[in-house]
């Protein structure tokens, strides 16, 4: 659809088919599935509230269903996304490869081995980011004429799916219901974007050395991200027992979590979950994967104090990081992240993980395949740049 609503005539590109899901028995994470079609309704806004506020408090991740966008809608966005990486050639890439370490924003490409992994191994991802804004910097020449979908789909995003989310996580907080959505304007300077990611295969040799790890465990940068779930299984999260676990796929539904800002401002409510990229099962592997994602972040002036009004807060208590007059903004702490992820100097722990410094606050990397739960439970000090 156009911005006015009007439907607009699918442009031919090619369908891109994903495989079919792993038949692998694998440990996959019991995670709450959320109808968001209930929240038509002030009783199931109620409702929907509790199972997220305690689906962020468990474990930060759930899974959403019935979301606005049909199947057949979903196919395409994939189609795009996939078009992105596949019908442009190296130097267009190049031209708008983004400068991340300068501007400490997502926008553009990032070309593979960009990021260090372990032992001399650096990713083969590469990615498409693309603000909320669409029309804010030049595209690819394919994406051009696709541009209107790609605007639809990110409004899909914000307002239909993400604006829902954040009154939902107020009203889990006994805030007033827009508390959230009042700091996450489209048209307010801002960072929210969709991005397009493909994953490609690695050499057995690259495999050992990574041990399998194609990312490295982390927890996101903004407040809420939106992954659309597809076949190929390689997203892990960090159980509360300290193991990792799977994340299912499921026809057209969503995966959503919780990030470090998320985390700020409900003053440790709600949990920025540790989550990582691995290789996939032996039936998947050999396949790229394709990724469609939309990044939510608070408005860039907002200060990611906790909303300590909250009466929730109050009763519970509340985890500070730091101290309210110290906080970054989300301006500050978006660039903070983004310019040091995979490019400075790591300092290696005695457990084998590897932390450094991000604003102040120690930021760490999590390497092991098992950690002890009494690690799990404390995710201000990690990030990403996003799964």
């Amino acid at each position: 659809m156009s911005s006015d609503g009007q439907l607009l005539p699918a442009l031919d590109i090619p369908h891109y088919v994903p495989p079919t899901a792993t038949k692998e028995s694998l440990d996959y994470a019991k995670l709450a599935i959320v109808d968001l079609s209930k929240a038509n309704t002030r009783e199931g806004l109620v409702e929907l509230a509790a199972q997220v506020r305690d689906a962020m408090r468990d474990i930060g991740f759930f899974y959403i269903i019935n979301h606005g966008y049909t199947q057949s809608q979903n196919d395409r966005i994939f189609d795009i996304a996939n078009a992105t990486f596949t019908q442009v050639d190296d130097d267009e890439k190049r031209r708008l490869e983004g400068d991340f370490e300068k501007t400490g924003t997502y926008e553009g490409y990032k070309l593979p081995n960009s990021w260090h992994i372990d032992n001399g191994i650096h990713d083969k991802i590469e990615q498409y980011n693309i603000n909320r804004d669409v029309f804010k910097r030049e595209h690819p020449e394919v994406l051009k004429p696709l541009l209107p979908e790609v605007e639809q789909f990110a409004k899909h995003n914000h307002f239909n799916i993400l604006h829902t989310i954040l009154r939902l996580l107020a009203i889990g907080l006994e805030l007033p219901e827009d508390t959230f959505v009042n700091i996450h304007n489209f048209d307010a300077p801002g960072h929210s974007s969709a991005r397009f990611m493909k994953y490609f295969p690695r050499s057995q040799d690259e495999e050992d050395k990574t041990s399998q790890v194609w990312l490295k465990g982390h927890a996101d940068i903004g407040t809420i991200s939106i992954l659309w779930s597809q076949p190929i299984s390689a997203l892990q999260i960090l159980s509360p027992d300290g193991k990792w676990r799977w994340i299912k796929h499921i026809d057209n539904a969503l995966v959503i979590n919780a990030g470090d800002s998320m985390e700020f401002l409900s003053g440790g409510y709600y949990r920025a979950t540790i989550h990582r990229v691995v290789q996939p099962p032996r039936d998947q592997r050999g396949y790229s994967r394709v990724g469609v994602f939309y990044f939510a972040m608070a408005d860039d002036s907002v200060k990611l104090t906790p909303l300590s009004d909250s009466p929730v807060l109050q009763r519970y208590g509340i985890k500070r990081r730091f101290e309210d007059s110290e906080a970054p903004t989300m301006e500050k702490w978006r660039k903070g992240v983004t310019t040091a992820y995979g490019k400075t100097q790591l300092k290696k722990l005695e457990n084998g993980h590897e932390q450094e410094l991000i604003n102040g606050i120690p930021v760490t990397h999590y390497n092991w395949a098992h950690l002890k739960t009494s690690t799990v439970f404390f995710p201000y000090n990690t990030k990403q740049p996003h799964t």
